[in-house]
């Protein structure tokens, strides 16, 4: 599956190049401006699947980009999200109106945006709402089933795949072998805690693989984290 095309909107410069690590990171090929007409040019030299615009930018206000994209064939489907440092309930009512399908206010983090991503393109584009979970140096691709930690790939059984799945979502966490018997085993009644540590161990092989160091946390009498300090 191609990746999906991210229209980046915003002129302030430090935001832009942090958004477009973690947005890279997590499988979007991004393209970006901070200048609204720029924007609208290459929205319809390259269709984006989905555009993320501030309301204050060079040029044209965002909130007229939006307009106009709304207004135009070929980018009038296309999800967006508008980023702004106005909170006010009026400003988000317009926002909306004019056309946008979010509306995040600043400041807010990386992580909560790529969720609103994820959410809005579930919603409008199922296809290329692929999940991607990372923490450190690892990331999971949740669709095709693929993990890789430092770029290279770690071939994982499926119950070490929804075991390490399941630390991802809350990294630093530390679950109990009962709370992970619950979530990864659904508490199977076969499966014991001493399976639990076995699974790890397997984990903790395949991830560790070729020297790298050991991410996950053995807390004696309580359980297992995914610990980058560990």
């Amino acid at each position: 599956m191609s990746k999906p095309k991210l229209l980046l909107v915003e002129d302030d410069r430090a935001l832009a190049d942090l958004l477009i690590w973690h947005f890279e990171r997590g499988g979007f090929e991004v393209r970006r401006t901070g200048d609204g007409d720029e924007a609208l040019m290459l929205a319809q030299e390259e269709q984006p699947d989905i555009v993320i615009l501030d309301w204050m930018i060079e040029g044209i206000s965002g909130l007229e980009v939006c307009r106009r994209l709304r207004r135009k064939e070929r980018t009038g489907n296309v999800p967006i999200i508008m980023l702004t440092a106005r909170g006010e309930e009026s400003d988000r009512v317009r926002g909306l109106d004019t056309g946008a399908d979010d509306y995040v206010t600043k400041p807010f983090s990386p992580r909560e945006l790529m969720s609103r991503v994820a959410a809005v393109l579930r919603r409008v584009r199922p296809a290329l709402a692929g999940e991607t979970l990372s923490y450190a140096d690892i990331e999971m691709d949740v669709t095709a089933h693929r993990v890789r930690r430092g770029g290279q790939p770690v071939q994982l059984g499926p119950t070490e795949f929804r075991l390490l799945r399941h630390l991802l979502e809350q990294p630093g966490r530390v679950f109990s072998r009962e709370a992970l018997l619950d979530a990864v085993w659904q508490h199977d009644p076969d499966i014991d805690a001493r399976t639990v540590d076995v699974h790890v161990r397997r984990l903790r092989r395949a991830l560790n693989e070729g020297g790298r160091p050991d991410i996950i946390r053995t807390v004696r009498s309580a359980g297992y984290s995914l610990d980058a300090e560990a």
